[in-house]
């Protein structure tokens, strides 16, 4: 299968359900934060993720932020929820998931990375043998760059979604 093609997918995290870490043994989940967990620089999450947030801590999910944005935008961010986190994580490269899963003492199989953008966050937990699930960003960026990158994404997305039937 493509490095490139997200284990699972789902609209938006919020819609991820309990059972799905359950089932396939996952006790931990890295998340991303921009158009996964809120909108692109918004200081609080949606309250739809708050919610996602509160039933996977009681069934015993372990959570903690890895973003490649700026520790200046992550630590607040993840401070407000109560999480640990990696900022500055250059994802797609292996070494901040590495000190990730090394500070949770758990193996990458544990592991789910959720995440908006094929080519950091899919990339990076394929590339380091964790469940990679995929989220539909929440809003277009403005950026010319992730207009770029989305573009770039497309035909992966139709062969993602053609290989699952979704065509």
């Amino acid at each position: 299968m493509s490095v490139f093609f997200p284990h699972a997918d789902f609209k938006r995290i919020y819609e991820i359900p309990t059972e799905f870490f359950q089932q396939r043994g996952l006790t931990v989940a890295l998340l991303d934060v921009d158009n996964t967990l809120t909108t692109h620089d918004n200081p609080t999450p949606h309250k739809e993720v708050l919610g996602w947030l509160e039933r996977q801590r009681n069934s015993g999910l372990r959570l903690m932020i890895l973003s490649n944005n700026t520790e200046e935008r992550v630590a607040p961010f993840a401070e407000g929820l109560g999480l640990e986190y990696i900022a500055n994580a250059h994802k797609p490269l292996g070494g901040p998931l590495r000190q990730a899963l090394g500070k949770l003492g758990v193996r990458p199989e544990e592991t789910a990375v959720i995440g908006d953008q094929i080519f950091t966050d899919i990339l990076c937990a394929r590339l380091a043998g964790c469940t990679a699930v995929l989220v539909e960003p929440m809003e277009p960026e403005p950026m010319a760059f992730f207009r770029v990158k989305r573009t770039l994404e497309r035909p992966i997305l139709r062969a993602y979604r053609k290989r699952k039937g979704r065509g």
